[in-house]
């Protein structure tokens, strides 16, 4: 275990992870100073950071700062990895981490699964988790991205003095780029689609920060490997895995996990039928192979994982069900901020769609959605980015507000019965929302307000 008594750390970003991270820390012993954006009279938590002796350095990043000697950094996730103060720590040769990269080397001792990918990791993670749960009661928890830091899990729960929990983790590329040690015995890459090209330099390093995800792992952890990805395929041939591989796909038979007569099947074993999942569209039908694959390498009884699934009734704000009204039913996809969500969710329907879409400008193309609108009779775009979006998706055939009370309005004036009116707004959340929790829980009000 990782020993920071009296270590001089300097945590970047508060925040509900740096705020984890924090009181990690000064459980260990470590010396620390808080940079924070925000100005020290708006500081959340500013009395209890005080009363641990926290070095508050608020409203901005002076350049003194980042001379002193400071043994490691903890960095939120959010903050670009091109700031002129991380290149400089960078230059200095002092160690930057996020908080999950602290909290595993202070409990390395438990088995960690690790889920990354461009989409569908929140619904993967969670019905890893509910199997976890099922199997080995309060020993099993999830963080990452998904919503709780590790480190408050860590804290919480007091993993550093145990051993043997279940940990899995939902991680982004931004927590993948300041990985060091840590070391999940399961991992998988989900898919690997254009995103965050508002955060990374180029395309190809984003795709390549995934891979971190395994390349601590020996050769006895496993890495589950979605053959059907042809952007995956390339990043692994190029930065070869270390473990062993087991292998999923929905369309080649000769995979590990793979598809037969409407079964899922491992090798000749049957495991179950594709009817029996409950959450709609193939990309839910992957999201669950892949779960089963993690939670086999695992070592759950199948027998709980199969029946999990049968009653997992997937995630909020993932092509999720709000209400049908007049025939119409609306559908909640906040957590579609890449073009792929936008596909993956309109290609679950059969039915018209009308599609809403907006939000912060991600200068994502949309090129791919383009090809995928043969159900989507009607696209409205909102928010900052609302007018680009329809621009280059469908021309003056959209419509385009300000606002998603405005763009529900109109949706509901012109669906029809049998219609869908979907959210999956393919960008952020950032100019309007503080988040996209925040996005869909707004659209679920409208929509359950709607008469």
């Amino acid at each position: 275990m990782m020993n920071i008594e009296g270590k001089k750390v300097l945590v970047l970003g508060l925040a509900k992870s740096g705020l984890a991270a924090v009181l990690l820390l000064h459980k260990h012993g470590a010396v620390i100073t808080l940079n924070e954006s925000k100005p020290l009279e708006k500081l959340d938590h500013r009395e209890e950071l005080e009363k641990m002796n926290v070095r508050l350095i608020c409203g901005g990043q002076p350049a003194a700062l980042f001379e002193e000697d400071f043994d490691f950094v903890i960095k939120n996730p959010g903050i670009k990895y091109t700031e002129w103060f991380i290149l400089r720590l960078q230059e200095r040769n002092i160690p930057i981490y996020t908080e999950i990269e602290l909290a595993y080397q202070l409990a390395p001792n438990h088995h960690y699964l690790a889920v990354t990918g461009t989409n569908g990791k929140t619904t993967t993670v969670t019905l890893i988790g509910e199997i976890l749960k099922k199997a080995v009661g309060n020993k099993a928890h999830i963080a990452g991205n998904i919503g709780t830091p590790l480190c408050e899990i860590v804290f919480n729960e007091g993993l550093e003095n145990q051993a043997g929990h279940d940990i899995v983790l939902e991680m982004s590329n931004f927590q993948l780029l300041n990985i060091e040690k840590f070391r999940p015995e399961a991992a998988t890459i989900i898919n690997l689609t254009p995103d965050h090209l508002d955060y990374m330099r180029t395309l190809d390093e984003y795709y390549a920060s995934k891979t971190n995800i395994y390349m601590n792992q020996k050769e006895n952890d496993i890495f589950v490997y979605n053959l059907d990805d042809e952007n995956l395929s390339y990043y692994v041939n190029k930065y070869p895995p270390h473990g062993k591989m087991t292998t999923m796909s929905m369309i080649s038979e000769s995979s590990d996990y793979h598809l037969q007569n409407g079964m899922i099947m491992k090798g000749q074993e049957t495991i179950m039928p594709v009817s029996d999942i409950q959450i709609v569209g193939k990309q839910n039908v992957q999201n669950v192979m892949i779960a089963i694959a993690m939670c086999e390498a695992a070592g759950i009884e199948r027998s709980i994982i199969t029946e999990v699934i049968r009653g997992f009734a997937g995630v909020e704000h993932r092509v999720e069900f709000v209400r049908e009204l007049n025939g119409v039913k609306y559908y909640n996809d906040s957590k579609g901020t890449n073009t792929d969500a936008t596909i993956v969710a309109v290609d679950s329907f059969s039915c018209p769609i009308i599609l809403l879409v907006g939000g912060k400008e991600k200068g994502l193309p949309m090129d791919e959605l383009k090809k995928h609108l043969a159900n989507v009779k009607l696209i409205i775009g909102y928010g900052a980015c609302g007018k680009r979006l329809v621009d280059d998706l469908v021309g003056d055939q959209g419509i385009v507000v300000q606002t998603m009370n405005e763009a529900l309005a109109i949706a509901q004036k012109t669906a029809q019965h049998g219609d869908v009116v979907l959210l999956s707004p393919t960008t952020s959340s950032y100019d309007q929302f503080s988040g996209f929790e925040e996005r869909g829980r707004y659209f679920k009000k409208l929509v359950n307000e709607l008469k």
